[in-house]
């Protein structure tokens, strides 16, 4: 005796195959971006522009060295789901005393956003991680 099985549509053995399969791990901001080294590239970016903007650069009277950058990256990558924590100095504190405003913060934000665009992070991304970012605003702006 010989069993024979039904054929199915196509669409029908895709639609039994993902009812099947493990659920994906949801991908981080993080790993969706491209890890250590893309926010390692966004951050020097986005120094070069903060450095080279009149407004902002009066912030960074030294410039912004190794230190300061890999404090950024490891915040980043902490706040986009990434594996390293963050263990510098607290930013409300580090920022106190230097009276920046909400513009200054809004000119960053954009500044950050303009590295990403040319970085070819898609819009929808940058958009999260500009949001993130906005996250930070209470413990940053200070005047």
């Amino acid at each position: 005796m010989t069993l024979s099985m039904p054929s199915l549509p196509t669409a029908d053995l895709l639609a039994l195959a993902e009812m099947c399969a493990p659920p994906a791990a949801k991908m981080s901001m993080y790993d969706a971006i491209g890890g250590r080294p893309a926010l390692v590239a966004a951050v020097d970016g986005l120094f070069e522009r903060l450095l080279a903007d009149p407004e902002l650069a009066q912030f960074f009277p030294d410039g912004a060295g190794d230190l300061h950058r890999r404090f950024v990256v490891t915040m980043l990558c902490e706040a986009l789901g990434g594996p390293q924590r963050y263990r510098g100095p607290g930013l409300a504190e580090s920022h106190r005393d230097m009276g920046i405003t909400d513009a200054h913060f809004d000119r960053t934000a954009a500044h950050l956003a303009a590295t990403l665009d040319e970085l070819g992070v898609p819009a929808d991304l940058a958009g999260r991680v500009i949001e993130v970012v906005a996250g930070l605003r209470q413990a940053v702006v200070t005047a």
